[in-house]
């Protein structure tokens, strides 16, 4: 069996395609329609050719990424008919998928399940695992393994996927540039919400204060250990310390862009760097400087420091609200063209951080993976 990280990706991507499709989860009901009527329905009044390729390019990554897993197994590798049978797979399954998604449409009055949105995201997966298997019979992933072989452990494939998970985390703005994971106030009304009109509300905490905004000096923190956070995820898993500094680089690189692009569509391109303010270059630095100077800490040790850095960046995060002006700026998020990139990038950016604690946790609790480099 080939070790994958496309396996994981595959398992993440499918989770955010299910939440894309049924957003907002609201007003279940019984419309007296089959839920496979709309195999027979015409075409749709209302279409923009944004909405036609979305629907494509949404089941593209999916596609590919099937694809990949099943073509990168033993079994089907072994076979004449590998990658043939990896791309049926992967196309079946993620046709079923959108069927049944657009099957449980028919429940929701707020959504409208389409015979072509279905067709649209079966030619996407196609495209995908087309792709897939092109770069498969050229021997592209293969040379890429070869590579990830030299840089990476050989169980590095949660790590891997966490850290191609981070920078579409940090597309959803956030109050704190780099501050993922900010959910305490989000549930804290949600819980409050739930429970009105039980005697269990009487349950919550009460604050005697309102959450107050982060001072520089924690802003600065909170900056850097965000930053800290990936790198050291990475060091876990990365054989040699040359490797880890090109790693570092890369991360800083990626994550500037990921935040600029983030600001340029919330506020637009002209306010692209806006959030680049004096605690924030600060903690970048910081954070850039203490992740060159933990080059040569053993694996474990990275995996530790993890853990810690991440409890101190929740911890500290969650202590502050979400700014009124931040709020604005989501409005252009939850409308138009980002109504279902808003849903994806929210839930990454509000669970990126403690799926990667849990991922350390296991890490760190179980045996330390060879370092064997391949031959």
């Amino acid at each position: 069996m080939y070790k994958t990280s496309a396996w994981p990706l595959s398992q993440a991507y499918v989770a955010l395609i299910v939440y894309a499709s049924l957003y907002p989860f609201t007003g279940w009901r019984d419309q007296g329609i089959a839920p496979w009527e709309f195999i027979w329905s015409p075409w749709p009044k209302y279409w923009t050719g944004f909405d036609l390729a979305a629907n494509v390019v949404g089941y593209i990554p999916m596609g590919f990424l099937l694809a990949l897993s099943f073509a990168r197994r033993s079994q089907l590798r072994a076979a004449a008919t590998g990658n043939a049978s990896a791309m049926a797979v992967a196309v079946s399954l993620a046709a079923a998928l959108s069927f049944l998604m657009e099957s449980l449409q028919t429940y929701l009055p707020s959504r409208v399940p389409s015979n072509v949105d279905f067709a649209l995201n079966t030619i996407g997966a196609l495209v995908g695992a087309s792709v897939s298997t092109v770069l498969e019979r050229a021997g592209a992933i293969d040379r890429w393994a070869r590579v990830r072989g030299r840089w990476f452990v050989d169980d590095a494939r949660g790590a891997m996927a966490l850290l191609a998970l981070w920078p579409f985390a940090l597309l959803f703005p956030a109050s704190v540039p780099f501050g993922l994971g900010q959910v305490y106030e989000r549930l804290e009304g949600a819980l409050a919400d739930w429970l009105a009109d039980t005697p269990f509300l009487e349950w919550l905490p009460v604050r005697d204060v309102e959450l107050q905004p982060l001072v520089p000096g924690a802003e600065l923190l909170c900056v850097a250990f965000g930053l800290l956070v990936p790198c050291l995820l990475g060091y876990s898993v990365l054989r040699s310390a040359p490797r880890r500094a090109a790693f570092c680089v890369i991360v800083v690189a990626v994550g500037f862009a990921a935040t600029a692009l983030s600001a340029a569509l919330s506020w637009g391109p002209a306010h692209a760097w806006a959030w680049l303010s004096l605690p924030v270059q600060l903690g970048l630095s910081a954070g850039f400087i203490v992740s060159m100077a933990l080059l040569p800490v053993p694996r474990r040790g990275c995996a530790a420091l993890v853990l810690l850095v991440l409890v101190l960046h929740l911890v500290l995060l969650n202590q502050a609200p979400a700014s009124a002006y931040f709020t604005n700026t989501l409005q252009t998020w939850e409308q138009g063209r980002f109504i279902r990139f808003n849903g994806l990038a929210q839930w990454l950016g509000w669970l990126w951080p403690y799926a990667a604690l849990v991922y350390v946790l296991l890490r760190v609790s179980g045996r330390e993976p060879p370092n064997k480099m391949p031959q």
